[in-house]
């Protein structure tokens, strides 16, 4: 299973990102998690160079598209989502990257409720499907753990590599899903 791995955040020290480099190590055999490191370089959205296809958007897609699943950390800022996240989405809404892609949401600060339920709201309006049983919180901010500490962690570990495992049975449940609506001409009925 190939995941595509979201931060939200573009700082160098963000605990997002080093929470998705952790879940990235700690992956089980058969799980590969690459992070996208251009969320920065995606220029702000407009729909009239949507057409144009900027390269790096057009890089984005294919990446999503091509992912069994996504997992996205985002900060919450001032209640919401970050601008980088909020204008990365807003690029794929005219695509089809997210219809019924499997999606893990992490929470690396439990009190960001708000970006965590805005980030759920625009991602089921694009017809993800959230795993909810891999979306979790883990209480990195104010830890001063860093990647290895958040790898080292007996329980954050733990928790991690099970949220991985329940993208894969929601990626191996969806597929099922998928051959049973395309029958037996291979096509969706």
């Amino acid at each position: 299973m190939n995941i595509l791995a979201i931060s939200g955040s573009l700082r160098a020290a963000s605990n997002n990102s080093a929470l998705l480099r952790a879940v990235s190590r700690l992956a089980p055999p058969g799980i590969a998690v690459e992070l996208f490191g251009d969320l920065g370089n995606l220029p702000l959205f407009n729909p009239d160079i949507e057409a144009a296809h900027p390269p790096v958007v057009a890089r984005f897609r294919e990446q999503l598209i091509a992912a069994d699943a996504v997992i996205i950390a985002s900060p919450e800022y001032a209640h919401g989502v970050t601008g980088s996240m909020k204008n990365a989405l807003d690029w794929m809404v005219g695509c089809e990257a997210f219809v019924n892609k499997p999606v893990a949401l992490l929470n690396a600060s439990p009190r960001a409720v708000h970006a965590h339920a805005s980030l759920k709201e625009t991602l089921t309006v694009m017809s993800a499907v959230i795993v909810e049983e891999a979306s979790i919180a883990v209480p990195v901010l104010g830890s001063s753990l860093d990647e290895e500490g958040i790898v080292a962690h007996p329980e954050i570990s733990r928790r991690l590599i099970g949220a991985l495992r329940s993208l894969d049975a929601a990626v191996c449940q969806l597929g099922k899903g998928n051959e049973k609506a395309r029958g037996d001409s291979g096509l969706f009925i």
